[in-house]
């Protein structure tokens, strides 16, 4: 198994949420290896078929493993009431002198939301898993390969593309099934079937939520319903648009990104279209490469940075403005070229002066580090550590 850059408690219980194939229960079947830990899998049918039926199960079988300190629940999202009982049995340890942690994988938080509450305050810290980083890679980090796949852990596993096609095909499939259908978050599944091909062709753009209901055949309140979906299910995040005005910036459009480029190429349908460097689809998927090596870099960090786009009425952009505690805000424009070039920052030094104290990078493939003017353009891998990461 890689190395991992999540940095999980010792001391303290916490809910591990990461969308299905990041390697959860990997990573937690690794660290309690030679451990007394109790583990409870909630993917099993029989197992959750008795929690949801008991949820007080829990506590009894706690109470009959007198060594175990720690209690591992896998998906258990599959049974939130489970979360009542964790909870209590924070508050109340059994009676023995033990002090029992919880180690709690998700896939879905939006099933977890209400109980959830009761645990983020101070009682289980909330981490989240991604696929993996090139850091994690190492020496077998490929970046066509991670464009064209994406960095699912199971990919790593097969030598053909086709077989890396086929799985990503699969796990399209199953996402619908298991977490969508079976989880009865949507009433109809072909609109949404047809919703999700359609979310990941706009992967990365502004949103319009009329003209994707029109393409799907829903109302644009149905779509909106769609893409807190995804988020909730972990499938990608929203990217809002910078303005100085909180006000203002909740009433432009944000953009979605998917979670993963090679899951996203496969519910678009594109995995057989090959990615060329110099092309439109090398650049666009390139920059959600990126983007995702940042925002993962920020969240393994425990950075609290936050994430904006800009882009103005002549579709003038920055691709990346990101808030930093205590630090000066970036302005990031990322392009695949591999020699940058002045045309390439010409947006970064316009909006400059709009953002008094900020640093510009503009992140590419270009081997190269060098000063244009009063930006910095440097590789992309050299970007990370400049924001901080």
């Amino acid at each position: 198994m890689l190395p991992r850059k999540i940095s999980l408690s010792e001391s303290s219980s916490f809910l591990l949420l990461g969308p299905r194939g990041t390697g959860k229960s990997t990573l937690l079947r690794e660290r309690y290896a030679n451990r007394s830990a109790l583990w409870i899998d909630l993917l099993d049918p029989e197992t959750e078929h008795r929690f949801a039926l008991r949820p007080s199960t829990l506590r009894e079988l706690i109470a009959g493993a007198p060594a175990t300190d720690w209690v591992v629940i896998d998906e258990i999202q599959k049974v939130p009431a489970l979360l009542d009982v964790v909870h209590g049995c924070i508050e109340a340890p059994p009676g023995d002198g033990r002090r029992v942690r919880f180690a709690m994988t998700g896939s879905s938080a939006r099933r977890l939301k209400r109980g959830a509450v009761n645990l983020l305050a101070g009682r289980a810290f909330v981490h989240h898993l991604f696929p993996l980083t090139s850091h994690e890679l190492g020496a077998d980090f490929n970046l066509v390969r991670c464009l064209k796949f994406g960095t699912l852990p199971a990919t790593l596993g097969f030598d053909a593309d086709a077989d890396r096609n086929e799985f990503l095909r699969a796990y399209a499939r199953t996402y619908l099934r298991e977490e969508v259908w079976s989880e009865h978050l949507i009433r109809r599944l072909d609109p949404f079937r047809r919703f999700l091909e359609v979310a990941a062709q706009c992967n990365g753009e502004i949103l319009n939520f009329s003209n994707i209901a029109r393409d799907v055949g829903v109302d644009h309140k149905t779509v909106a319903s769609y893409f807190e979906i995804l988020e909730d299910t972990l499938l990608g995040f929203t990217l809002e648009p910078w303005h100085a005005s909180v006000r203002k910036r909740q009433r432009q459009a944000p953009k979605f990104w998917w979670f993963d480029s090679g899951v996203v190429r496969a519910l678009a349908g594109t995995l057989s279209v090959d990615l060329v460097a110099r092309s439109g689809g090398f650049g666009r998927a390139f920059e959600h490469f990126v983007i995702l090596e940042i925002v993962r870099a920020a969240d393994y960090a425990r950075s609290d940075f936050r994430f904006f786009y800009l882009r103005t009425k002549d579709d003038a952009e920055i691709d990346l403005i990101v808030e930093r505690p205590g630090r000066p805000p970036a302005l990031v424009e990322i392009k695949s070229a591999d020699s940058v070039e002045p045309r390439h920052v010409r947006d970064l030094q316009r909006f400059l002066p709009d953002f008094p104290g900020a640093v510009a990078l503009c992140l590419s493939r270009d081997p190269m580090r060098r000063k244009m003017g009063d930006v910095l353009a440097l590789p992309w891998q050299e970007g990370l550590t400049e924001l901080g990461l």
